[in-house]
């Protein structure tokens, strides 16, 4: 398997929202309170509206750029997850900033 392929598959097993759940997500006032926001913007939302690009993008139209973010994405995930808090998560802040980034952890598959 190429390094793409492992990539791309990667990238899909991380991001379980698809494009228009995610951008949908991304409009919502949860989303936006989520991250670090020293630009404005908070680095996972940025990051979420680049992975609505991506999974609309074709496999042959990707480029270098878009498999270094898909890589940053699925390193993040894999973070994150491992953080996960006690309780319920529902409504917390852990959910939404991974949702930003394209996993909702409640998702069933």
């Amino acid at each position: 398997m190429s390094d793409e392929q492992q990539t791309r598959e990667d990238f899909g097993e991380a991001v379980n929202m698809t494009a228009s759940a995610l951008e949908k997500w991304l409009g919502t006032d949860e989303s936006k309170q989520v991250g670090d926001k020293s630009s404005g913007e908070s680095t996972g939302h940025a990051s979420g509206r680049r992975i609505v690009e991506l999974l609309r993008t074709k496999r042959d139209d990707l480029t270098d750029g878009d498999y270094e973010h898909m890589r940053k994405v699925v390193g993040y995930v894999h973070r994150h997850l491992a953080q996960r808090p006690d309780g319920d998560v529902e409504d917390s802040r852990w959910r939404y900033s991974l949702m930003n980034w394209g996993h909702d952890p409640l998702k069933k598959d």
